[in-house]
């Protein structure tokens, strides 16, 4: 496959070729996923097999609510016992 150039303006923004965009359904309003891939830039189309694709993705990695609660709890615990330990210290002096 040859590639086509593009140039990116001041605000971040590219076009995208009319061909490719018609080769892969893009039209206006179409929502696109990006990824990153070494030095490779990566757009796809987000259509209903990607969505099917990429659902379950983080099976099995457990919650990340849960993962983030868990760490604010942990780091309440040891801020209290930090400020714990601060008014010991207060009133032993």
């Amino acid at each position: 496959m040859r590639p086509t150039f593009a140039t990116v303006s001041a605000k971040g923004q590219l076009v995208i070729p009319s061909e490719m965009r018609a080769q892969l359904g893009i039209e206006v309003g179409t929502k696109v996923a990006l990824t990153t891939e070494g030095t490779r830039i990566i757009l796809q189309p987000v259509t209903s097999s990607l969505v099917d694709e990429l659902c379950g993705i983080t099976a099995g990695h457990g919650s990340m609510t849960d993962e983030l609660l868990a760490e604010r709890r942990a780091q309440h615990q040891r801020d209290e016992e930090e400020i714990q330990a601060w008014l010991r210290d207060k009133a032993a002096q």
